[in-house]
């Protein structure tokens, strides 16, 4: 698996990854132009979606409508250490949602790739080496 990381101009950075690309770009407060996403708001986007697609996968398997359906996410700063020092996701369902299915919509979050890869992160390593 390999992700080419490019400098576009100003604070951009950009991702190309499985013939996407994905921009960042900084918010005009940090010096850019925020005409995309910040790389760390990407990360906090990608907990609540990757959780979104867990409850998505569950409903669609059983046959549940997902309308009214929407997952939110809070997050707390801790102002001590400069950090998000915990992450809350309420899941809001209809008021037709199977009674029997909540608990297993809880469980279908809880499944998500991002947040096992946090509780056990992968180790990372930073090189440089000289182009050709």
């Amino acid at each position: 698996m390999l992700m080419e990381i490019t400098f576009p101009g100003g604070k951009r950075v950009d991702a190309q990854f499985n013939g996407m690309v994905i921009q960042t770009d900084q918010p005009i407060s940090a010096g850019g132009t925020g005409t995309a996403p910040a790389p760390f708001d990407l990360f906090l986007v990608s907990i609540g979606t990757c959780a979104g697609i867990y409850v998505l996968g569950f409903c669609q398997s059983r046959g549940i409508r997902t309308e009214g359906i929407k997952i939110q996410q809070k997050m707390n700063y801790n102002p001590n250490t400069r950090m998000i020092d915990r992450i809350e996701l309420e899941i809001f369902l209809p008021n037709d949602f199977p009674e029997k299915y909540r608990p297993a919509v809880i469980n279908a979050a809880e499944i998500c790739a991002v947040k096992k890869h946090l509780q056990n992160p992968p180790k990372l390593e930073i090189t440089t080496k000289v182009a050709d």
